[in-house]
């Protein structure tokens, strides 16, 4: 990096790390709960939206109900509840229009490192924009880049791969000269951003395969919600929105709780869906049938059952094989058969990235991530003043987001009214244990489980996949609770400042 001349440092009370639905969020809440703080938000790219953004491919949506990954505080008032992505990316630029947001944001900010000084209680933060480094100092830092690598996506080396003679595409890689119009399709994968491509390309592609490696539960739901649709025709937005968004929560509580203590019955509720979408003749068991029980790893939601309506039609088609190597013409698979291809798209999943892939210091110490344990699922143990915006794995990621800002603002007041410039939360207690992050059985978290923090046994570092107990924990806990501890710099530090 080039260091500009005369570069001056400028310092904010909370710098915010990233623009997408989570920086956005964070930049509302610090406005509504703490309007005293200054504050920025550095985003890589030259666009806000983060993963609405950066994602182009066709039909691409979410897999959660906008009632629920929508903000706490801005009412959804679209009629489909299942949205995709230009419509997800519209709100949340509206959200940074309406509330100011917008301003605050620098571009093309490529955050690469961070050091916290005890003495002085401030952070550090290096960038780069424009092959210039940039430097700005605040008092809390608050990471809301979600944990997958926007610069890239999971490909698997696969045999053979180069003899290929058409195109091969990943997702995350979707450019708009990409043409399937016509053409055979084969996708790579079982995820949610398969079974989102295979429908969508299926309306103008000659046919699309899907080939998976082993099946995934797919659940079909309407992409509207009748009940959503009538509150929000007879009553004011946001009323219509708590009472829609509560409805939700509550019952994707309830079917995960069913998964965990019932996952037979679920299993067979879930397949009985398929069949009836696919009729008796389809091979449900082979295509279908996951070998995990029901939410061991993320289910896809298909709206209005669109993937089997492909299916059905011969548009569309699923294939349960292993790749043996790629050919010329398309791939040739562990059975022996062949499929070929004139594009191939790898949804083929992410690759994770902790703390932003930021370099984190603390008083000259480089921190190594996989031995810090994660407090409350957003701060870590002996990193001051940092905290994270992470959402669930088994719901919305904007239900975990907004309580995450929520506490944020209470724990930045509550040392605004107590004088403490620092807060640090502390793993003293012996009966505590080292847990893996995520119990999720899914490649993508498989492959990066030793890399991340760890979760603790017990509370605050147990990791709740559990909307109502964060609820009661990150809004109405204490936070004054033992486990955070709370400081200032050494007095003639504070005397310098003055």
């Amino acid at each position: 990096m080039v260091l500009s001349s005369g570069m001056v440092t400028q310092h904010f009370d909370v710098l915010i790390i990233g623009a997408g639905l989570s920086g956005i969020g964070a930049g509302v809440h610090l406005q509504k709960h703490c309007p005293g703080r200054t504050y920025a938000i550095l985003e890589g790219r030259d666009r806000m939206g983060g993963t609405w953004d950066l994602f182009r491919y066709p039909g691409v949506r979410s897999d959660s109900d906008m009632y629920t990954l929508g903000y706490s505080f801005k009412p959804w008032e679209e009629a489909k509840a299942i949205a995709d992505g230009p419509a997800i990316l519209k709100y949340v630029k509206d959200t940074a229009h309406d509330y100011g947001v917008e301003k605050r944001i620098r571009y093309n900010h490529q955050v690469k490192r961070a050091a916290w000084s005890s003495a002085d209680a401030c952070w550090t933060v290096e960038a780069e924009s424009a092959g210039v480094a940039v430097r700005v100092t605040c008092n809390f830092l608050f990471l809301c880049g979600g944990y997958y690598k926007y610069s890239e996506g999971y490909t698997p080396e696969f045999p053979g791969v180069e003899r290929f003679k058409g195109r091969i595409v990943h997702p995350q890689k979707w450019t708009d000269d990409i043409d399937y119009a016509g053409k055979h399709v084969l996708v790579i994968g079982s995820g949610a951003t398969a079974v989102t491509l295979l429908p969508e390309m299926a309306k103008t592609a000659a046919h699309v395969t899907m080939l998976q490696r082993s099946p995934t539960y797919v659940v079909a739901r309407p992409s509207e919600d009748a009940m959503s649709n009538w509150l929000r025709r007879h009553f004011p937005a946001m009323f219509a929105y708590v009472i829609s968004r509560w409805k939700r929560v509550l019952l994707q509580m309830y079917f995960y709780n069913l998964c965990q203590r019932k996952p037979d019955k679920v299993k067979s509720l879930i397949l009985g869906g398929v069949r009836a979408y696919l009729g008796p003749d389809f091979d449900v068991d082979r295509h279908f049938t996951p070998r995990y029980k029901p939410w061991n790893q993320r289910m896809c939601l298909v709206p209005d059952g669109d993937l089997f309506f492909a299916i059905r039609k011969k548009k569309a088609s699923v294939v349960t094989d292993l790749i043996e190597t790629f050919t010329e013409k398309g791939v040739k698979l562990a059975s022996g058969a062949e499929l070929e291809a004139d594009l191939i798209v790898t949804a083929t999943g992410l690759n994770l990235e902790v703390l932003n892939g930021l370099e984190i210091s603390v008083d000259g110490q480089t921190i190594e991530p996989a031995k810090l344990m994660s407090y409350k699922t957003l701060m870590y143990s002996g990193v001051p003043n940092l905290a994270s915006s992470l959402g669930y794995t088994n719901a919305s990621w904007t239900l975990k987001c907004d309580l995450t800002c929520e506490y944020v603002c209470r724990l930045l007041n509550h040392m605004q009214k107590h004088g403490y410039a620092q807060c640090v939360p502390r793993q003293n207690d012996p009966t505590v244990t080292e847990q893996p992050w995520n119990d999720f059985s899914s490649g993508y978290i498989l492959r990066s489980r030793d890399k991340f923090p760890k979760q603790g046994s017990k509370a605050p570092w147990k990791l709740r996949q559990n909307y109502a107990r964060d609820l009661m924990s990150l809004r109405f806990g204490r936070i004054d609770d033992g486990v955070m501890e709370f400081s200032n710099p050494p007095a003639a530090e504070l005397a310098k400042r003055a």
